[in-house]
């Protein structure tokens, strides 16, 4: 029997393919820790060295190209992922020794590489220990673009857009929250429970529980292992969903026999939310251009008792005629850079480049354009992304506003309470917000 790998070698695999095969951070983890006999100490630090790396891989990178003599594009895979392994516990993980991160790199190096990889990986790591205190980083008052960038671990063009957006301070504290650990929150499954009920039956199964801030049903979680595990998980009682997720299918206001379109549906969270609204009545159609993730949303409306959505693979900038203003509800959940939930997901910094926002605004645009011509007379369309840049949110509300002169903004004012209120970064909630707070990731919502 093969022997199990060490927590940093099944880290290295991780890192290495995702470097290798675009593969999604979160699902190779996933992947490797139910393969996978770990004790739970190990886990944590497989997780802790995956995230932490895939966070802070600009500045990790910056500090091997001041100590290495190989030009960092020349290094092997394998070994630039053990160089990276071994240099973030020494410059963020106080807990682990210095000496232990170089000698468990150097193995790795030696297994994966060859006796010069041992010896280059060990000079360099020793080399950065002993000079860590001295690494000199950009210097925010000459160059804050590129400060931000190193320090906060994000691509210069994305600083240099949020810059132009927000200005430079707003961008420094956006960059940095995006590296601290989100919250684990959920939505009480009012079908099955009330939040009062969910919140005895989680601390019974171990599980500290706080009330959320700005939605009437949401919960943070703490302490939580793999959530799969809990009985409440596997009953249905809850799904995990942002609260500001939370807060679009509450400004959508589906009525229980209502017929509602949710043009990009998956994984389902908002679509199972809408269906909770609904009381399980009405009719929902949720549709999504991958078979597999239609599979997704099925999986997680059985889990939930919920039976008033119909799940199936479409594209959604193909029109379907016969139903034609049929809709009384339709949501538009728009595919996107996703630059709004870096802190969960911070492989899409990597994944992608300021070139693609073109393409997906066009995108954008077809499947709002498509999706409005479902909306009956007196009906509710719904955009909402989650991402901060202003050419996939207002920029495709006005574009669409200018060519469909038969739909007009309507307020938000009901829908938001004063918690909310509080935190907008837009303060105007007249017909749009955007929430870009520590606290809950980035919702857009027209």
């Amino acid at each position: 029997m093969e022997k199990q790998s060490t927590p940093r070698e099944t880290a290295l695999k991780i890192l290495y393919k995702v470097d290798k095969n675009k593969a999604y951070v979160n699902l190779e983890l996933k992947k490797q820790l139910q393969n996978n006999d770990y004790k739970t100490v190990d886990k944590g630090l497989i997780t802790e060295l995956v995230y932490g790396i895939t966070k802070y891989k600009i500045k990790i990178d910056f500090v091997i190209k001041k100590f290495s003599s190989i030009k960092i594009k020349k290094i092997s895979p394998w070994v630039l992922n053990i160089l990276r392994i071994g240099i973030y516990q020494i410059l963020y993980l106080d807990k682990i020794p210095d000496s232990a991160a170089c000698n468990e790199s150097v193995k790795l190096a030696k297994r994966y590489g060859h006796h010069a990889s041992a010896k280059f990986v060990n000079g360099m790591l020793r080399n950065i220990s002993r000079n860590k205190e001295n690494i000199k980083f950009p210097e925010k008052k000459q160059n804050p673009v590129e400060y931000i960038s190193i320090t906060y671990s994000h691509p210069q063009w994305m600083v240099e857009e949020w810059k132009k957006e927000y200005g430079i301070t707003f961008t420094e504290e956006l960059c940095k929250a995006n590296n601290e650990i989100p919250e684990l929150i959920v939505r009480t499954n009012t079908l099955k429970i009330t939040r009062d009920e969910l919140v005895y039956i989680l601390k019974e199964e171990g599980i500290q529980v706080k009330k959320g801030k700005y939605n009437e049903d949401a919960l943070i979680l703490q302490g939580v292992g793999n959530i799969e595990t809990l009985k409440a998980f596997r009953e249905g009682l809850f799904q995990i969903q942002d609260e500001s997720s939370m807060l679009v299918a509450k400004i959508l206001n589906p009525k229980p026999d209502a017929l509602v379109i949710d043009a990009c549906c998956a994984p389902g969270g908002k679509t199972t939310h809408i269906a909770q609204l609904m009381q399980n009545n009405g009719q929902i159609f949720g549709w999504d251009i991958h078979p597999h993730k239609i599979k997704l949303v099925e999986s997680t409306a059985n889990r939930l008792g919920i039976t008033n959505i119909t799940a199936k693979a479409r594209d959604a900038t193909v029109l379907i005629e016969h139903l034609i203003g049929k809709a009384d509800r339709v949501l538009v959940d728009a595919p996107c850079s996703g630059l709004g939930i870096i802190r969960r997901k911070p492989d899409i910094k990597w994944n992608k480049i300021n070139t693609d926002l073109e393409d997906i605004v066009s995108m954008q645009r077809k499947i709002l354009s498509v999706s409005s011509k479902y909306v009956k007379l007196g009906g509710v369309l719904v955009y909402s992304t989650c991402t901060i840049q202003q050419k996939e949110n207002m920029g495709v509300i006005q574009s669409f506003l200018d060519s469909h002169t038969e739909f007009k903004l309507d307020t938000l004012k009901p829908y938001v309470n004063d918690q909310i209120k509080k935190i907008l970064y837009i303060k105007d909630i007249f017909n749009y917000i955007q929430i870009l707070i520590k606290q809950m990731d980035f919702l857009f919502v027209g």
